[in-house]
């Protein structure tokens, strides 16, 4: 039986669902990138980020290509930069819109 759509992306933003794992992505998005260089970027243990990257290796989201003893991850394809931006553009609108209650609980304290 077919999993249903909202289901499929669920699980998707599921798989999104870490730290490390966004972080690689954004890191990724300026290209190809060797384990040190994301290592260096992200300071986690090796075997956290490694664990981090076979997760996004296995759901598809970015590809790894062995040369000699150094592998280099990659986005699969370009969509994944562009869900990154809309997190972004989102994340800003309800930050934004965060600091605007704050400011007018603190303007109704001071005016108690």
């Amino acid at each position: 039986m077919p999993v249903p759509l909202y289901e499929a992306k669920a699980e998707f933003f599921r798989m999104l669902g870490h730290p490390v794992r966004i972080r690689v992505l954004e890191l990724l998005q300026d290209g190809p990138k060797p384990v040190r260089d994301l290592l260096a970027a992200i300071e986690v243990e090796p075997s956290n980020l490694s664990q981090q990257l076979a997760v996004l290796r296995r759901s598809g989201i970015v590809t790894a290509t062995r040369t000699g003893s150094t592998v280099v991850y990659e986005l699969a394809g370009g969509d994944v930069a562009e869900l990154l931006g809309a997190a972004r553009r989102i994340l800003s609108v309800l930050l934004a819109g965060r600091q605007e209650l704050l400011e007018e609980l603190r303007t109704a304290e001071s005016v108690r």
